[in-house]
């Protein structure tokens, strides 16, 4: 079981590593053409995060049910997830192109920068749009090979995806001289790319399935698309989209609240939260293996596997905070001098490296738990404990800061500090709730 768990977190590891990579790259490109260019190229970025973050139920829900039927031995049930999740996807990205306009209004509302630098951003904005339904369908795509047990496939289409992405780019900006745009056309390029690249293992993995054949006419993808058939992929998805808009909420929350107590402080949280990312890049590995095995257990009716899976996710869980407990405790610092060349700010940072050896503890099961309920479909108990667990970290927030205000004690260090206590408490609810539903909303489904 080990085996199989580390052959499908590692290869996820390596895909989630590569997202920073990219981003790393288009920031150094731009970097040497103009600041302007960089704080373009982070709203940019930021535009389209929040709006993909928002769709990731297309890759998650999609991993779950095609893991259900993959244990079951249902590939045909497989399939039609497929094309569920291909169809909501064309159709979300096309609607995203036609209202890009809309959109674009509200840029310069959510985000802050000069008369040029909105101008380059937005130029970036209109021209990576195209990519959307390239990007969605590799949602979609990623979250079926990981369904069909299979984490390799995505991973090489990643490394595919970014490494066109890196050369485009590069010839676009550095050679052509094509400013923001080149780096625009790049990703889009890219994206379209792998998609291409995504479509021809699809064609590779299910050319001689023999339920293949049952997919070949417009008539039987319709019948895929019937409410009925339908309803339980959208009730899963809708929760789980309303979960990832209560996570958007808290991290968006947290970059604005930093930036209110002051820019020393946004910077010192921005840094803070490279911890919190690495970390989340190894967990989320282990959680798309809970994702794929979980989902095939039950699929199996395989109870005995289920539960072993669960407490071996758990167990490797636990064995990774120890070990980015003391990683973070050992060489926090250095890591700040990884981020930030500025002394100053590394030294006002010290005071607040105690959060960062509290990350591991509080978030490894909220990590896992995802995976495993995703996996299950419970996605009504993810929800209900995303929403008490963003309610709970703006009650203490506010509560705490209110507190602290009325005894005249709300100096900058105590102000952040409340910040962090809510998004421990935040993510410790989040890994608590699930854990106590995981008996009836998980084991009790392989019975």
């Amino acid at each position: 079981m080990n085996k199989r768990i580390l052959g499908l977190a590692l290869p996820n590891i390596i895909t989630n590593i590569t997202v920073p990579l990219l981003g790393m790259v288009d920031m150094a490109i731009v970097g040497h053409l103009s600041s302007t260019h960089i704080g373009a190229i982070t709203i940019g970025t930021s535009i389209f995060n929040l709006i993909y973050w928002n769709f990731g139920f297309l890759r998650m829900g999609t991993s779950g049910f095609t893991a259900q039927a993959y244990g079951a031995g249902r590939i045909d049930e497989s399939l039609k997830t497929l094309i569920r999740a291909a169809a909501i996807a064309l159709a979300i990205a096309l609607t995203l192109i036609a209202l890009q306009w809309p959109i674009s209004l509200l840029v310069p509302i959510i985000f802050e920068g000069s008369g040029e630098v909105m101008r380059l951003a937005l130029t970036y904005f209109f021209i990576r749009i195209w990519a959307a339904p390239a990007t969605l369908g590799l949602y979609a795509i990623k979250g079926w090979f990981i369904g069909m047990q299979d984490s390799k496939t995505p991973m090489w289409i990643a490394i595919f995806l970014n490494c066109v992405n890196i050369l485009a780019s590069l010839l676009f900006v550095l050679v052509l001289h094509w400013d923001i745009a080149g780096v625009a056309l790049g990703t889009v390029l890219a994206q379209y790319s792998g998609l291409v690249m995504g479509l021809i293992f699809l064609h590779r993995k299910t050319k001689n399935l023999e339920e293949i054949h049952e997919f070949k006419s417009l008539k039987a993808i319709r019948s895929c698309l019937r409410w009925t058939e339908m309803r339980r992929f959208f009730k899963v998805n809708g929760d789980i989209f309303l979960r990832t808009i209560c996570l958007s909420a808290v991290f968006t929350f947290i970059t604005a609240a930093s930036g209110r107590i002051s820019d020393q402080v946004l910077a010192i949280d921005a840094l803070l939260l490279q911890f919190f990312t690495l970390f989340s890049y190894i967990m989320d590995g282990f959680a798309y293996a809970g994702e794929a095995l979980v989902g095939r257990y039950i699929g199996a009716r395989e109870p005995k596997n289920l539960r072993l899976s669960v407490r071996l996710l758990l167990l490797w869980g636990l064995i990774l905070t120890v070990f980015f407990t003391a990683l973070y405790a050992i060489f926090n610092t250095q890591f700040l001098h990884i981020f930030t060349s500025d002394t100053t700010l590394i030294k006002a940072a010290t005071d607040y490296l105690g959060w960062v050896l509290v990350i591991p503890v509080c978030g490894f099961a909220a990590f896992l738990f995802d995976g495993i309920f995703i996996g299950a479909t419970a996605s009504r108990t993810m929800r209900n404990a995303m929403f008490v667990a963003t309610a709970a970290f703006f009650t203490v927030y506010y509560g705490l800061k209110t507190l602290s205000i009325a005894n005249s004690q709300l100096s900058i260090q105590t102000w952040n500090n409340i910040l962090w206590t809510a998004f421990m408490i935040y993510l410790l609810l989040r890994g608590l709730l699930q854990g106590l539903r995981v008996h009836k909303d998980v084991y009790l489904q392989a019975l």
